[in-house]
């Protein structure tokens, strides 16, 4: 029962992450890019924390429902799966904290110049897909684990 109740946090924490960097992506995404590059780093230096909020309230179930599903899993022939879901959370992490946390801080700055945040959202939009495909990988292979 405390496995499938990890399980469930793990798969249901990765779908949903992977839901709201998708709807980052394509909605706001869409909006930004339909701004000119100064009144998207306005927005952006106004509304920053409301996206910021969004990310470690799904993100911590998840991570702790990976954390319970390895560890009960282990020595089973679901581990496998469990292990490449974490890997893509993982990843999803080290993308973050890397490129995002930093990047999003620059934008909201208020001192990132037009050419440059115009180049950065480019680059933050096109990795940000990276990451909505490591969420999903990560709620896929959830799904695979528990038929495993």
């Amino acid at each position: 029962m405390i496995k499938t109740a990890f399980n469930i946090l793990a798969i249901c924490g990765a779908a949903g992450f992977a839901g709201v960097m998708l709807s980052i992506g394509v909605t706001l995404g869409g909006y930004w890019r339909s701004l000119p590059t100064q009144a998207f780093l306005d927005w952006f230096a106004a509304n920053n924390q409301f996206v910021s909020r969004s990310i470690p309230l799904i993100f911590m179930p998840t991570l702790i429902g990976l954390i319970g599903s390895v560890w009960l899993s282990w020595g089973s022939a679901d581990l496998k799966y469990w292990l490449l879901s974490t890997l893509c959370i993982l990843v999803v992490a080290v993308l973050t904290f890397a490129f995002f946390v930093p990047t999003n801080t620059a934008f909201a700055s208020g001192t990132m110049d037009e050419v440059t945040g115009a180049a950065k959202l480019n680059q933050w939009l096109t990795i940000h897909y990276f990451r909505i495909g490591f969420g999903m990988a990560a709620a896929v292979f959830g799904c695979i684990a528990i038929k495993a």
